[in-house]
């Protein structure tokens, strides 16, 4: 009989010294240098009649106001504000129509909430006016898609610029979902565009990528994307996340839109565990509760001071 005690086991744990940290990333919007050294929560403010969760509720200069000022005291880090509906479907209004949702809002937030704000909008001619009325970046949808412009007036006007990846038009991006390699196009169309961005002159840390949660993706794609944030991160920019109330939510879970907070909570947890900086969300308190937690977990044992920064 062998009575020999077993061998201790061996750690899987390294014994050498773990590499220094590297330094936060950040996205300086026109000179507001947002630090990402913890996820940060950007408020969804949509400006139209039509968008598929808040369509109509803030659409008048008033309205669009207060519910900045409370996304602002929710904790939010920054807005985004959107004059035209890009949900599955979407008409597309005139320019004149984009512009006169906007503006009357925009000057009233830039007044009275000191937060950086973006702009939902793929029009230079919106992008244009958004700058010279205080806005501090664009959030692109179609990434540059037209042409370069947008590109150019961030560079011209010290913007920030979100590039997004879709397939096809808010009209039609859901008539095609399939994929060969769905991570592998996405992230090298967004590495594409990001290279033309800066060749048009937008420097590397006023550029942040957006694999597009719900823009041409199946249901089920959508999660893959969200199972493999770590892959768009290695592309050097940080990373957006839009996945708030979304139709995937709905199939899985069988909610409408107005049942699906817990939903956009977990996928806002799975992306912030996956490495990504920004959320773009419509219930800031909660978020920003729930992603605080998933960092701290996600950096446990790692930057002592991640704690202290949450």
């Amino acid at each position: 009989m062998n009575l020999r005690a077993p061998a201790a086991p061996t750690s899987s744990f390294p014994t050498s010294p773990e590499p220094p940290l590297a330094p936060p990333r950040t996205l300086d919007l026109r000179g507001r240098r947002l630090v990402l050294d913890r996820p940060r929560v950007m408020g969804i403010l949509n400006l139209t009649p039509d968008s598929f969760w808040d369509g109509g509720r803030y659409n008048q200069r008033d309205l669009a106001l207060a519910r900045a000022e409370t996304l602002a005291e929710e904790g939010a880090d920054l807005l985004d504000l959107g004059a035209m509906s890009t949900r599955p479907g979407a008409a597309i209004p005139p320019e004149a129509e984009e512009l006169s949702r906007l503006l009357p809002a925009l000057d009233a937030i830039r007044s009275r909430v000191n937060l950086p704000l973006t702009v939902d909008t793929y029009r230079p001619a919106v992008a244009r006016a958004a700058a010279d009325r205080g806005a501090d970046g664009l959030n692109d949808v179609t990434a540059l898609r037209e042409s370069d412009a947008l590109a150019k007036i961030a560079a011209e006007t010290g913007l920030a610029i979100v590039l997004m990846h879709m397939r096809g038009t808010p009209a039609t991006m859901q008539e095609n979902t399939h994929y060969d390699d769905l991570i592998g196009e996405v992230r090298n169309f967004l590495a594409g565009v990001a290279v033309r961005a800066r060749a048009a002159g937008v420097p590397a840390d006023r550029i942040a990528i957006d694999p597009g949660i719900g823009f041409g993706k199946s249901a089920a794609g959508n999660l893959l994307i969200l199972r493999h944030i770590a892959d768009f991160r290695g592309l050097g920019y940080p990373v957006l996340v839009g996945a708030s109330r979304k139709s995937f939510i709905g199939k899985f879970l069988g909610l409408e839109p107005e049942e699906r907070l817990e939903g956009s909570l977990a996928a806002a947890v799975a992306a912030v565990l996956g490495g990504a900086e920004i959320l773009r969300v419509h219930d800031v308190r909660a978020t920003v509760r729930a992603v605080r937690l998933a960092a701290l977990i996600r950096d446990a044992g790692g930057d002592p001071a991640a704690a202290d920064r949450a």
